[in-house]
C-alpha cells in the first residue's frame, strides 16, 4: 500500500512539474521589416494624359547612390496618384505594397510637399484599414503655377494613425513608428 502511496505521489509531483514548464510558452512572432529596394510614385493627369512616373531605384540596398528619376509635372493640373514599393532583389520583384496593404493598420504612406512647390497637401483616396484609417497609397495632387521644390515619399511601419493631423496626412512627432522607406524628389513644375 505504501508502494502505489509513494508511486501515486511521484506521478502526480512528475505531472505538475512537467506542467509548469517553460517550454509550452507560444513562439514570439517577428515580423521582419521589408525589404524595398524600389519606389515607383504614379501620377495620372485628371481627364486623361500621359501617366508620369517618378522612380528611386538602389538596388544594391545600401541608400548610398540610388538611381532617381525625377520628371516635370505640368502646372494647374489636378493629379490622380498611387505609390508602389518593390523588392528587386527577389525575382521576380516582390511587390511589398501588398504586404503594406495586407498589413494596412500598421502602415500609412506620408507626402510632405516643400513650401516653394507651389501645390496643395495631397489628400488620401482609395482603401481605409479595419479602423478607418487611411493606408495612403492611393492620393490626390492638386498642382498651381509653374515652381519648383521637394515631394518626400515616407512609408511609417506602426505609427499612431490617431496622432493629431495624422488622417488628413500630416506627420508629426506623435505618430512615431519606425521609417520602411523614406524618398525625396526634386520636383519642377512647368
Amino acid at each position: 500500500m505504501k508502494k502505489i502511496k509513494l508511486l501515486s505521489l511521484s506521478l502526480i509531483a512528475t505531472l505538475v512539474f512537467s506542467a509548469c514548464s517553460d517550454d509550452d510558452d507560444a513562439p514570439q512572432v517577428i515580423n521582419e521589416e521589408e525589404v524595398i529596394t524600389t519606389l515607383n510614385l504614379f501620377l495620372t493627369p485628371e481627364g486623361g494624359g500621359e501617366v508620369v512616373t517618378f522612380t528611386y531605384r538602389d538596388l544594391d540596398g545600401d541608400g548610398s547612390n540610388p538611381e532617381i528619376s525625377s520628371p516635370a509635372l505640368s502646372a494647374n493640373t489636378s493629379y490622380t496618384g498611387r505609390v508602389e514599393f518593390l523588392n528587386e532583389l527577389e525575382n521576380p520583384a516582390e511587390d511589398i505594397t501588398i504586404e503594406v496593404l495586407e498589413e494596412a493598420e500598421d502602415h500609412q504612406v506620408f507626402y510632405i510637399l516643400e513650401d516653394s512647390l507651389n501645390a496643395t497637401p495631397a489628400s488620401y483616396t482609395g482603401a481605409l484599414d479595419n479602423n478607418g484609417n487611411p493606408i495612403g497609397v492611393e492620393f490626390s495632387l492638386e498642382i498651381g503655377d509653374a515652381s519648383q521644390g521637394n515631394l518626400t515619399v515616407i512609408l511609417i511601419h506602426e505609427g499612431d494613425k490617431n496622432a493629431p493631423g495624422a488622417f488628413e496626412g500630416n506627420l508629426s512627432n506623435e505618430v512615431g513608428g519606425e521609417t520602411d522607406i523614406e524618398v525625396t524628389f526634386n520636383v519642377t513644375v512647368e
